[in-house]
């Protein structure tokens, strides 16, 4: 089941037998020259509504939580973040909206490495919240809180080394250009040329210091081997993981 797409009264369905959820969190920002500036926030929604296609009564997928902490790539035009205490504030409000219609596991699906730490001030906060709130424990559910970024699981680890032994980098990935590619198979630019062919690597600190490190955006990769046929496969496996884990974190 998917939020977005779903009535009032199909989710007071779903509650009665499932108090999870699962929010894609990402990015809005550059990916070099032939990634999409939504790659961040487009890979966990584009994984996450291929486990709902195998599994539309297991999982509910709400709805894409798509910009995230992104300040070091204010240096490329499109690039759109939020400061950490916004989207901490911002995180905050969906989960409380969420648990004040009875969810009470919320399994956040990351598509940004820049998102982690921030995820992670969130749940601190949110949990902090509760443990300040004076009713205590006597008129509230209890609440779990999971982040899970896509790429960590060791089987999608596995086909991405295979897939890429060699360019396959930090950031602008050939793993995630081609996810997106298996999602808009139209807009594929895989043939866009790279120059140097590998980019380098190194530190990322604030937007001046990145584009000049980094002029056309990406580090270590070559997204120039991207695929739409890479990215279905990244994506049954990466799919499968989520529908077998958000099991778990449900039970």
């Amino acid at each position: 089941m998917r939020l977005p797409v779903s009535t009032w009264p199909d989710i007071e369905g779903w509650l009665k037998k499932s108090k999870t959820i699962v929010i894609p969190i990402g990015s809005f920002e550059q990916h070099g020259p032939n990634g999409f500036i939504g790659t961040d926030a487009l890979c966990p929604e584009i994984i996450a509504n291929h486990a709902e296609s195998l599994a539309p009564d297991d999982i509910l997928v709400g709805p894409t939580f798509n910009v995230g902490c992104a300040q070091h790539h204010l240096g490329f035009t499109g690039t759109i973040t939020m400061r950490p205490s916004t989207m901490i504030a911002v995180m905050t409000d969906w989960t409380e909206s969420l648990m004040r219609h009875g969810f009470e596991r919320i399994y956040w699906l990351n598509g940004h490495g820049g998102n982690i730490a921030t995820i992670e001030a969130a749940f601190s906060e949110i949990h902090a919240r509760r443990s300040f709130d004076p009713r205590g424990e006597t008129n509230r559910p209890g609440l779990s809180l999971k982040r899970r970024d896509w790429w960590d699981f060791k089987e999608v680890m596995g086909i991405c080394n295979e897939l890429y032994p060699v360019g396959h980098g930090s950031h602008a990935t050939p793993s995630e250009v081609s996810v997106t590619y298996w999602g808009y198979p139209e807009r594929e630019r895989s043939k866009t040329a790279m120059s140097p062919k590998i980019a380098p690597s190194g530190t990322i600190g604030d937007a001046v210091q990145y584009r000049r490190d980094f002029p056309d955006g990406r580090i270590g990769s070559d997204p120039s081997q991207s695929s739409v046929e890479d990215g279905g496969k990244i994506v049954a496996v990466a799919a499968k993981c989520v529908l077998e884990e958000v099991a778990r974190f449900s039970a």
